[in-house]
């Protein structure tokens, strides 16, 4: 393993029981403020679950910097993908038993395997992690979250069978669903590289927290600039408003992060073009 961090706890501004309420209540929020104000409103709303998904993102992403800081620089990217691995599965079960409370049958069984997941880690693998079995559960039950998020900001609803699975075909022909169009891989890529990057771009002795979360929010904020773009081929979500707010977040959230790396950073200066071959010789 490489260095992923100080070998021990991460330094915590705000404290991980604060975030995981606001991944939590946040993803639930968006989710299903989005589910019921589109029925109510119109497709224009489909934007508040992927504003579920980025509070889901930056949960996972706080959740991903507390276990990798133990050392596992190598490991971040694995863990990234584990989560939403676990939380298609997750997505999957929870949206087809559940209903109405598919995202919370989701939430709660993606936490059940990332626990067994946590388990196996520490007492198979020898891992000794203190906070392993916490953390692998929290990165498991968001990136269900940030599925069912995006699933909802792209499509308007998290019903699995009609929408989810299937997808409706249009009066134009045009199928809507998230797994048998394909949009299931965009949701996975750009979900899991929302979760896994952030630390995996600051990790070092000098990682700071709230820099490490500002790239979670840009990185979230692009992963639902890519759920606006697939909404708008698809009939039920509206796409601009959603590409609209992505991109507003992005800039906000990408300044915020380039001014914590100035301050940081030991020195930033511009390399200038590079030296031509004439110069070299």
């Amino acid at each position: 393993m490489s260095a992923g961090g100080g070998g021990g706890g991460a330094h915590e501004a705000i404290p991980q029981n604060k975030l995981i309420a606001f991944g939590v209540i946040g993803g639930l929020v968006g989710i299903y403020a989005a589910y019921f104000l589109v029925d109510i409103i119109g497709p224009s709303m489909s934007f508040l679950g992927a504003l579920g998904a980025i509070c889901s993102i930056v949960w996972g992403a706080s959740a991903v910097r507390r276990v990798a800081n133990y050392g596992l620089g190598t490991g971040v990217p694995s863990i990234g993908m584990l989560a939403l691995g676990i939380g298609v599965i997750a997505t999957t079960f929870g949206l087809a038993v559940g209903g109405i409370a598919g995202p919370l049958v989701a939430l709660v069984f993606a936490s059940l395997i990332g626990l067994v997941v946590g388990m196996l880690g520490n007492k198979v693998l020898n891992m000794g992690i203190p906070i392993m079995v916490q953390s692998t559960t929290e990165i498991a039950a968001a990136g269900a979250l940030t599925i069912v998020g995006l699933s909802t900001s792209m499509i308007g609803t998290f019903m699995f069978f009609d929408e989810i699975v299937n997808g409706v075909v249009v009066a134009q022909g045009v199928a809507s669903g998230v797994m048998t169009t394909g949009y299931i891989a965009v949701i996975f890529i750009a979900g899991g590289l929302a979760i896994l990057h952030p630390y995996n771009a600051n990790l070092g002795p000098d990682e700071k927290q709230d820099r490490t979360l500002a790239c979670a929010f840009e990185k979230g904020a692009i992963a639902m600039i890519l759920a606006g773009i697939v909404a708008t081929i698809t009939p039920f979500a509206s796409g601009s408003i959603t590409i609209l707010i992505g991109i507003a977040i992005w800039y906000v959230s990408f300044s915020g992060y380039y001014k914590r790396v100035k301050r940081d950073a030991f020195m930033v200066t511009g390399s200038g073009l590079l030296p031509s071959k004439e110069e070299l010789e």
